[in-house]
């Protein structure tokens, strides 16, 4: 309130939301927003509208006592697994702690506890952070790891490698140890052998467990410093020329302090700023170049990593690019966020340019439909068809170059009618309809801006008030959805033809896709059959949710995973209808995308990736 900004009648209305905010529950929020932009930006945070909220007070204690030990243990026995799986009790938390200097970092509603071990000339450790979901929605663990950061300017700390948080470490680490589905991150050590002294003083001293020190991994000398990556699974030597060699696991995902970078060729549309926002969260990623003819010389919006401007990228400046004739290295990474029929030249440049390189070209992402029909790229539809087929699963994204990314219908269809492939009636195909957000649609230019610097407007080609109100059927027949999934389908059921009968719908909401599949049986079957064939063909799928209700498009919109329900079988048994949704901008285009990059990066297939 005593910024200079605020006078007048921004500082009453600020007052007046604050007075609204104190007589309401902690989770409400007051958003302020443009009436035309109403059902866009009403129900989520990062859109174009001002969004208020409560502020959490914030406190840091070198007593336990001081802070209620009563109030944290029930907060420890509630929300701490170790406590909640009988593994330790909050008292031995407490013993442990008070052996040597500690401060607890928190929230006044206690949604949030950190404790930090600090004895003097030694490294701090952050032995143990508990959070509820409120609060890690909120960000009020953003807001007590900003005073840590201030307080310490190094620190380690751990946790189990399945930790539903693990994508915010990985984004608040400097690097990290992965061993036994153990991980140990740590900030503000950047030599090497800083670290390697480090890890050992922690051992001697037993101030972390063993079981999270990668100090095990048996040393071919060679007389230089270690290099630290995250490796998993099955034991495979990977000597490097000038430096150590040691045994490690094969490669799911890899951590150092530096991202990979990414170029995103194509950035005006919705998916184009989906993928800024998910690339700007990714604890792994950064952006390199972004390109749009119309935006060329402006900065990024909603990219806080680093300032970035678009520029107008040809296909000679990626050739260029990629085969390091340009002033900056390559990315590492190309997302093509093209019109379909735009992509091609773009590609055979990165790969023109990639020519005589010992690792050849970087990994290629298409968004669009130009190579989904092309078997020297890889289907990237992740771990959905894996246990069906291996042409689609994890191993095979991750040692391609070249992703054709899945078209939004098309994944949705697939999705619902995969786990019944062996089960269709092939005189009788399935038919889909499916019903998309306007969003699908795509977006146009509001032209040339009259003043000169101005920055051109998106606009989605179709809206609310062009649509009236109401749905509208297109593309009847031949949809190219409807021939990908068919194509990929067959290829699925090795090659015994699955046709779709496939029509879309747009409608008056902003994203999200619901389908209705009508399926054929060739055998009887009940809903309760089905239903399992479904949790047995996602089981343990991080993305994919089976409900116990019909889903609806506020099951998933702004979500990143595909969710299927329903499961009404006809009297005669020999009929099916299912259900299921997607966002369209996130899993149905840049969710996927994040995941296909992930993979073929060697990163952790959900990095960036909120989990709903």
């Amino acid at each position: 309130m005593k910024e200079e900004w605020v006078k007048y009648g921004t500082k009453l209305k600020l007052r007046e939301i604050k007075e609204l905010l104190d007589h309401l529950p902690r989770s409400s929020s007051v958003a302020i927003i443009s009436v035309d932009q109403l059902q866009k930006e009403l129900f989520t945070d990062s859109g174009a509208g001002t969004l208020v909220r409560r502020g959490y007070k914030l406190f840091r204690s070198s007593s336990i006592q001081d802070i209620g030990a009563e109030r944290l243990r029930a907060m420890l026995r509630e929300h701490d697994d170790d406590v909640r799986e009988n593994r330790k009790s909050a008292s031995q938390i407490f013993s442990e702690l008070s052996q040597t200097p500690y401060t607890v970092y928190g929230d006044e509603g206690l949604g949030c506890v950190a404790f930090v071990s600090h004895p003097p000339d030694e490294v701090p450790v952050l032995t143990r952070l508990v959070m509820t979901r409120d609060a890690a929605m909120n960000h009020v663990i953003d807001n007590i790891w900003g005073m840590i950061r201030k307080d310490y300017r190094r620190l380690v700390w751990t946790s189990r490698a399945d930790d539903e948080n693990r994508a915010w470490h990985f984004e608040h680490a400097d690097g990290s140890f992965t061993r036994n589905r153990r991980s140990l991150y740590y900030y503000g050590i950047q030599d090497v052998g800083e670290v390697e002294r480090t890890m050992r003083q922690l051992e001697e001293k037993g101030r972390i467990e063993r079981a999270y020190l990668p100090l095990n991994m048996r040393r071919v000398p060679s007389g230089t410093a270690r290099g630290f990556c995250t490796y998993t699974h099955a034991s495979t030597k990977l000597p490097q020329q000038g430096r150590e060699s040691y045994t490690l696991g094969r490669r799911t995902y890899a951590t150092t302090a530096e991202p990979k970078r990414v170029a995103l060729i194509g950035a005006r549309g919705y998916t184009g700023r989906s993928l800024v926002q998910l690339i700007n969260a990714h604890p792994n990623l950064a952006l390199s170049h972004v390109s749009s003819r119309e935006l060329a010389g402006l900065p990024l919006d909603g990219y806080t990593k680093e300032q970035v401007y678009y520029a107008n990228i040809g296909p000679e400046d990626l050739k260029k690019l990629e085969s390091g004739r340009s002033s900056v290295a390559p990315p590492d990474a190309y997302i093509m966020a093209l019109p379909n029929g735009v992509c091609r030249p773009f590609v055979d440049a990165v790969r023109e340019g990639g020519k005589g390189k010992a690792q050849g070209h970087g990994v290629i992402v298409d968004l669009s439909a130009d190579h989904r029909f092309d078997d020297a790229w890889t289907y990237g539809l992740p771990g959905a068809f894996a246990t069906a087929s291996q042409l689609y699963s994890r191993e095979a994204i991750q040692q391609s170059k070249l992703i054709s990314n899945p078209g939004c219908y098309a994944t949705n269809t697939q999705m619902l009618l995969a786990p019944l492939l062996p089960y269709l009636d092939a005189t009788r195909p399935p038919t889909v309809m499916g019903v998309s957000g306007y969003s699908g649609a795509g977006t146009k230019s509001s032209g040339k801006p009259s003043t000169p610097g101005e920055r051109p407007v998106t606009l989605p080609k179709l809206d609310p008030e062009t649509l009236h109100g109401a749905v509208r059927p297109y593309a009847l027949t031949d949809h190219i959805h409807e021939r990908e999934a068919r194509y990929h389908l067959t290829k699925l059921a090795n090659g015994t033809p699955v046709n779709v009968a496939f029509t879309p719908i747009v409608a008056p909401w902003f994203q999200g896709i619901i389908s209705t599949a009508s399926v054929p049986l060739s055998t009887k079957l009940t809903a309760r059959e089905i239903k399992q064939l479904f949790e047995e063909k996602y089981q343990g799928e991080k993305l994919v949710e089976i409900l116990p209700h019909v889903p609806e498009i506020t099951d998933i919109a702004l979500k990143h995973g595909f969710k299927a329900g329903g499961f009404q079988v006809h009297s005669s048994g020999e009929r099916v209808v299912i259900v299921g949704v997607i966002d369209n901008l996130l899993k149905g285009a840049a969710t996927q995308c994040m995941q296909n990059l992930n993979l073929a990066l060697g990163l952790d297939e959900f990095a960036g990736i909120p989990m709903d």
